[in-house]
């Protein structure tokens, strides 16, 4: 059930010049976070902002053991510019849960592939901490333009194998992630994806040719987060559908790409 949440920045951990890891605790005694799937997100109120009157979707990047909410956020305009300088103990308004998330109800031992990349990564995270713990096997596929763009790539080691792609080469397999060893001839019984549309799109078409069933996560633009706007709306086969309510999670065959 959607509700609005009153939480607190408990962190904010500077990964890199464009992003921020914000840890989040619910404000009040004894208040928890409601259940939340790996790839839902959430609305953030962007605080004290005289330019920004629209919340930020931002997805739900890991749920901890002191049971806060992370999200990863990149600096990418004047709403996100205010997220990632926001300094411990300020408050913020998440509407949440929203959308449907990832497939989780894989047999123990499947082989299951995370790609993403850039910011993408951050829902794969907590997709690969909830699989894991099921006895799945995780491997996780990880693009960036280069070595220093690299996302939370400790955290992600703490649950499965993890390959790496960088445009640059400078870490990993040079070029994009579907030239990477682990998806181009790695065995997996599923993948799950969330990047670029570019990289997504080549990441499905891979999967089609080898036969593999793919989600992938998209990123549209959203303003409610409710599917009142339509702002989000994606072709599928269908019909016309919002990826905020529909999604974001989307089986690849149900995309028209």
């Amino acid at each position: 059930m959607k509700q609005l949440t009153d939480m607190v920045v408990s962190e904010n951990i500077r990964l890199s010049q464009n992003y921020a890891l914000l840890k989040l605790c619910v404000e009040g005694d004894g208040k928890q976070l409601p259940d939340l799937e790996p790839g839902q997100f959430v609305q953030v109120d962007v605080p004290d902002s005289k330019t920004t009157y629209l919340r930020r979707p931002i997805s739900v990047c890991n749920v901890d053991d002191q049971g806060r909410l992370w999200l990863l956020v990149r600096d990418a305009g004047q709403g996100t510019h205010a997220l990632v300088n926001l300094q411990p103990g300020r408050k913020l308004n998440v509407l949440l849960p929203l959308g449907h998330g990832f497939s989780t109800g894989f047999e123990r031992g499947a082989k299951v592939l995370l790609a993403g990349g850039g910011v993408g990564v951050a829902p794969l995270l907590y997709l690969g901490k909830i699989l894991a713990g099921k006895g799945v096997d995780v491997r996780f596929l990880l693009g960036a333009r280069g070595k220093n763009d690299l996302l939370l790539i400790d955290e992600f080691k703490r649950i499965g194998q993890v390959y790496v792609s960088t445009d640059d080469g400078s870490e990993g397999t040079p070029g994009v992630v579907t030239l990477n060893p682990a998806i181009v001839s790695g065995e997996a019984d599923f993948i799950c994806c969330c990047g670029p549309m570019p990289m997504m799109k080549a990441v499905a078409a891979l999967a089609r040719k080898r036969g593999i069933p793919c989600e992938v996560s998209l990123e549209n633009e959203m303003a409610c987060g409710l599917g009142a706007c339509l702002c989000c709306v994606e072709k599928t086969d269908k019909g016309h559908v919002c990826v905020c309510t529909e999604g974001p999670v989307f089986n690849i065959d149900r995309l028209l790409w």
